[in-house]
């Protein structure tokens, strides 16, 4: 297609749209809208045949038919895929690492090494039951594993987190923490704003728009895709395989009856709670890490499978709305944490992350 021919074609593509538009019924005219807009850029993606080559060509004037007029010469058509090159695999690996990360941080492995020596030194009064099987099963799969080394360079990377340096030339997701806080703290805002909008307006079905910005969730969410898909190359996937099949390995093993009964406890978070305090100076933050582990992993599955291209307001609170509680319940968690005791709030956390100036800088400007 020429650029003449296109330019046409949208100049009366756009013109039948309005017409059609202002006769439509006003319940029926955002839908219809969108499916207009949706078929304008697909006759144009059609209709279009240029090439670069064959645009350059016809610019110089090297076709065969000389050089053409300007309105004449082939436009090809550009299309955005950089969404598209992100690979999901990676990213629903880190959702899980995240997971895994949170159980680390409630020393979980390290309670399974503490079991492992005691029943090792013969320390733990446990034998033939399920749980002394459990345990012999495990030393024996232990020099097949991945080390705790591999696993705290694996939160390096991909979190920044942990106090081991990352391997020279090896890529790491730097601002992590601080970019997952504001697209945390950006979803629970737009859940916030959509209630008080409902309040406000006296009803969820009215047909009014959120009062909240989808905006800095997709410009959020898009960087942290893309910054967490650099960061998981390599072993990401395989050691997150197998770190979530030792998890749930050692989380079985805690449960068995003979473990819970050699330390008088009821659950094996009682086991966790009573090894930590024994052998490991202190429980490691289990109710609110847990916490933080599920929501943190459903928001960053939520980034993993959303490219963040829904323009309409409509679908994307469809989307958004069943993480909105989700969000609040990480924000909660985190707070409790001695890390969370600095976060100083959704709306101050948003404005520092996107560079908006607070309220009394707002009133110095104005004066």
């Amino acid at each position: 297609m020429s650029i003449g021919t296109s330019e046409s074609l949208q100049r009366l593509f756009a013109q039948w749209k309005r017409e059609v538009l202002a006769q439509a019924q006003p319940e029926h005219r955002a839908e219809l809208q969108r499916q207009l807009q949706q078929r304008e850029e697909e006759l144009l993606a059609k209709a279009a045949n240029g090439t670069a080559g064959a645009a350059f060509s016809d610019l110089m004037g090297l076709g065969k038919d000389g050089a053409p007029p300007f309105e004449s010469i082939s436009k090809p058509v550009l299309v955005q895929d950089f969404d598209e090159s992100v690979i999901q695999t990676q990213l629903h690996a880190a959702a899980e690492l995240y997971f895994i990360y949170q159980h680390e941080r409630m020393k979980v492995f390290q309670v399974a090494g503490v079991l492992l020596r005691l029943f090792h030194d013969g320390r733990i009064r446990i034998q033939r039951g399920p749980g002394a099987r459990a345990l012999y099963l495990m030393e024996k799969h232990q020099p097949l594993r991945y080390k705790p080394r591999d696993r705290q360079l694996a939160y390096r990377r991909a979190f920044n987190y942990g106090s081991l340096t990352a391997p020279r030339g090896a890529v790491v997701f730097r601002n992590f923490h601080r970019e997952f806080i504001a697209f945390t703290s950006a979803i629970a805002q737009y859940f916030r704003d959509l209630l008080i909008g409902e309040v406000i307006r006296g009803s969820q079905s009215l047909n009014e728009r959120p009062f909240a910005s989808q905006a800095t969730i997709q410009r959020l969410g898009a960087d942290m895709r893309w910054q967490l898909d650099r960061a998981t190359y390599g072993n990401i996937v395989a050691l997150t395989v197998e770190a979530a099949e030792y998890l749930k390995t050692i989380l079985d093993a805690l449960e068995c009856a003979d473990i819970k009964k050699a330390f008088d406890a009821n659950t094996k978070w009682d086991v966790i709670e009573v090894v930590s305090q024994r052998y490991l100076g202190g429980t490691g933050e289990i109710s609110q890490r847990s916490k933080m582990a599920d929501a943190g992993r459903l928001l960053l599955n939520f980034a993993a499978d959303n490219p963040f291209k829904t323009r309409d307001f409509r679908d994307f609170q469809t989307e958004v709305s069943p993480l909105g509680p989700v969000a609040e319940e990480w924000i909660a968690a985190y707070r409790m944490t001695p890390n969370g005791r600095s976060f100083r709030g959704v709306t101050p956390t948003l404005r520092t992350t996107l560079g908006i100036p607070g309220a009394g800088a707002s009133r110095d400007l104005a004066s």
